[in-house]
């Protein structure tokens, strides 16, 4: 159950931050392509399949998010992310906004990628 529940999780987190940097990309060339709507309606079924994925392993796993800081750095980082995320995606702001939005997105999304691999809330910095 537990390897299944990670190769989800792991996955859609793929999946999640792939279309996030497409749909990043048709943004800021002004695409048609985000009128679609397989492409307004996917992500949100990818990020909802990533959120219980990830609920069901803290589950099975049984962690606590008082003792694991590295998983509320995740948590909390992540609300971070979807802000960043919706301010960058959204039109009707200025161009140079929605650009930094989107590159503090993925930094916030490479920090959170970080504290998952080391298990630390300090992510990669903990490596140094």
């Amino acid at each position: 159950m537990y390897q299944v529940l990670k190769y989800v999780h792991v996955g859609t987190i793929i999946l999640s931050i792939s279309g996030f940097v497409l749909r990043g990309y048709w943004a800021f060339r002004g695409s048609p392509r985000l009128e679609n709507r397989l492409v307004r309606i996917l992500p949100h079924v990818i990020d909802t399949v990533l959120l219980v994925s990830g609920a069901m392993l803290v589950y099975v796993l049984r962690l606590n998010f008082m003792y694991q800081g590295w998983l509320l750095t995740k948590f909390a980082l992540l609300i971070g992310y979807i802000i960043l995320g919706s301010i960058a995606l959204r039109p009707g702001r200025s161009f140079e906004l929605r650009q930094s939005a989107f590159a503090a997105a993925v930094f916030v999304f490479l920090f959170i990628l970080g504290a998952a691999i080391t298990k630390s809330p300090a992510s990669w910095l903990s490596l140094l």
